[in-house]
């Protein structure tokens, strides 16, 4: 069905126009949708109005990259910020989409090397944040469990705390002896936490001082994920390369023909010159500070937002031919159509990092309601496959030559790198060239595991994904012979620990062993309008 490949398989790339009766294979950088007011976000507009819910639980407790090239982009603009430092711990981070969390156990995450543990208080009707070790003996307790009054309860020895992250019950303490769950030393460590854009945010510092923080600083804003008109369907995945080889593959549309060869469709230039039919792209940076940067190119404008998010969207456009003429006979006009495609990248250790995706749209919103989550993420996360390696082997040769080093190391000579450039720049120049670990880490990168685990999608996406583990325990359930809540359309899926497929879906590997897509084909009653190709 075409849908799978439509809104699965391709949902990362979008198309470089949307027709008025149509909707297509879109495209990763290569599309084109409505533009988006330049004031939307408020780290780089200064907007600072926001939904968010702040939880505000807390414990008692080297140089800038050039842009040479052979055809050089314009100039940037950058803003005298002479000496002015990024501070990767006074950030908000996002941690999870709440469609992806539990509210009945706790969740163990990590971010900026940080263990925490998110779990769902009952009692405040709120999500929280705490250090994810018990202070008695320092056991993880998001291996614990939500007690019957609604507590974090330590799994190892039933200590059990708050939403303030008080201890509440030591049950070995006699209970006519001292009060010893009340002693500071008892208790957890929690950080400030919000819910924004149905997102799980922290602020990573326990600090007392930043219990209202949200009232000076908050995440940034995207009007789409507050607009009930827009689809906000979101994803997750944790990745074996780090945050900046994440970052900076995304700002990287050259890419998509050759590492997503046979599974995106691309704009075909007018002269091939290769099968994959790669063609020059110009991008430029118009603009560079500490809190990130603007992009141009072709087709439209994109955002860096220090440090998590970038961001797309198309240029203004006098006729953009999208569905602004009013319907006949109705003396009305139409809704323009747009979209955006957000990426939120979370630095998590030396090596890894999460992405999560969501890629608002205010027309065909009907899909997202009768086609479940896991089928979109089927083709989201084969394009994610088909470049991890490439990219897991890439930063082990960045770091054998130093990420400052960055520049002499790698010949970006035409404009297609120029949004990898300034990020790089905005990196060495603002943020000390690499994310602050605090001195957690030796600086070296954890071992290469074997090819398979590497790609091993069960414990990098399924069992963080509510959908698709759902759809993983009823395929079992179907192919035991029992009966499933599933659908046919959903007992053809089979969510291994290898991948979460369709079992319809035809691959093959190349030469290079490069995953590749031949075919998605499912039979169903859907029969949704295509999207036109650029």
């Amino acid at each position: 069905m075409e849908l799978v490949r439509t809104s699965s398989v391709s949902t990362i790339h979008v198309p470089t126009s949307i027709s008025k009766t149509q909707l297509t294979k879109p495209n990763l950088l290569n599309f084109q949708f409505n533009p988006i007011p330049s004031s939307s976000f408020s780290r780089i507009h200064g907007k600072t109005s926001s939904k968010s819910k702040l939880f505000t639980t807390i414990s008692p407790s080297p140089s800038s990259v050039s842009t040479e090239s052979i055809g050089p982009p314009e100039p940037e603009v950058e803003d005298e910020t002479k000496g002015e430092k990024f501070d990767w711990y006074a950030q908000w981070y996002p941690l999870m989409p709440v469609c992806d969390l539990d509210k009945r156990v706790p969740h163990a995450k990590k971010v900026l090397g940080l263990d925490v543990v998110v779990w769902w208080d009952r009692n405040e009707s709120e999500w929280k944040v705490f250090d994810d070790a018990c202070p008695h003996r320092l056991a993880p307790l998001s291996e614990g469990r939500i007690d019957q009054w609604g507590r974090l309860q330590c799994v190892y020895h039933g200590w059990c705390f708050n939403g303030s992250g008080d201890c509440k019950l030591i049950p070995q303490a006699p209970p006519d002896g001292p009060p010893v769950h009340t002693f500071k030393k008892a208790c957890v460590a929690a950080y400030p936490s919000t819910l924004h854009h149905d997102i799980v945010w922290f602020w990573p510092n326990t600090d007392p001082q930043y219990k209202d923080i949200i009232l000076k600083k908050q995440p940034p804003f995207i009007p789409e994920l507050e607009d009930p008109s827009y689809t906000r369907a979101m994803g997750n995945r944790d990745i074996a390369y780090g945050y900046d080889v994440l970052v900076e593959n995304l700002m990287d549309p050259a890419h998509v023909p050759y590492a997503h060869y046979g599974i995106m469709r691309t704009q075909t230039p007018k002269v091939k010159v290769d099968r994959e039919g790669g063609r020059p792209v110009v991008l430029s940076v118009k603009k560079l500070d500490i809190n990130g940067f603007d992009g141009d190119q072709e087709w439209g404008i994109s955002k860096f937002i220090a440090p998590c998010i970038f961001y797309a969207y198309t240029k203004p456009s006098e006729n953009q031919g999208n569905g602004d003429a009013s319907p006949a006979g109705t003396g009305k006009p139409s809704v323009q159509r747009k979209m955006a495609l957000i990426f939120i990248c979370i630095p998590v250790s030396p090596g890894n990092s999460r992405l999560i995706w969501v890629f608002p749209r205010n027309f065909g919103v009907w899909i997202d309601k009768v086609v479940p989550r896991w089928i979109f993420h089927v083709g989201q996360n084969l394009i994610l496959d088909s470049d991890l390696y490439l990219l897991h082997v890439e930063e082990r040769k960045i770091m054998d030559v130093g990420p400052a080093n960055w520049q002499k190391a790698c010949f970006v000579p035409t404009k297609s790198d120029a949004l990898v450039v300034g990020f790089r720049r905005w990196l060495n120049k603002y943020a000390g060239g690499e994310v602050d670990w605090k001195g957690k880490y030796s600086g070296a990168l954890p071992p290469t595991p074997p090819r398979e685990q590497l790609m091993d999608r069960y414990w990098s996406h399924v069992v963080n994904c509510r959908s698709c583990i759902a759809a993983h325990k009823g395929s079992q359930c179907s192919r035991g012979g029992s009966a499933s809540r599933f659908s046919s359309f959903g007992r053809d899926c089979c969510c291994n620990q290898a991948e979460c497929l369709v079992t319809s879906c035809k691959k093959y590997y190349d030469s290079n062993g490069s995953i590749m897509l031949r075919r998605i084909k499912i039979v169903g009653s859907l029969h949704p309008q295509k999207l036109p190709l650029p």
